[in-house]
């Protein structure tokens, strides 16, 4: 059976992240059998990692503020974390799979694919996206 996604739904996860007048900072969406759908969304990245188990795939839009000294800034992340117990079917799907959730979700600096908790830390995520980020001001002090 072919993956479908529920647009409509994800859509509104999405905006919730995007919208700045939320205390929303990330939205994830996981699988119901053949179906991609919102799994959740919240404040604490603590909350979105919990969900990054060994036998799940989850697909995560994440706000992360970053900058400098000068100028604050919410950058935002796709993070699609594939367990290490997934079967090798369900890895090859993924590709595929994601590219439905680009559909809806369309902007963010810079997008990971992890399946070791380690590199889901939230530290490792903020560095990488700064290094995308551009100007750095405090550049001088590093």
């Amino acid at each position: 059976m072919s993956t479908q996604i529920d647009k409509d739904a994800c859509r509104e996860a999405y905006n919730q992240v995007r919208d700045d007048n939320t205390d929303a900072n990330w939205a994830a969406f996981k699988y119901e059998g053949s179906m991609i759908v919102p799994a959740g969304q919240g404040s604490d990245y603590e909350d979105f990692k919990s969900m990054c188990t060994d036998d799940s795939r989850v697909f995560g839009f994440v706000r992360i503020t970053t900058g400098d000294a000068m100028s604050k800034r919410a950058k935002f992340t796709l993070i699609t974390w594939i367990g290490e117990n997934i079967s090798g079917l369900q890895r090859a799907k993924i590709s595929t799979d994601k590219a439905m959730v680009k559909e809806v979700v369309q902007n963010f600096a810079k997008e990971f694919t992890f399946s070791d908790l380690r590199e889901l830390d939230e530290d490792n995520i903020r560095r990488e996206l700064k290094k995308a980020g551009g100007a750095n001001y405090d550049a001088q002090i590093e």
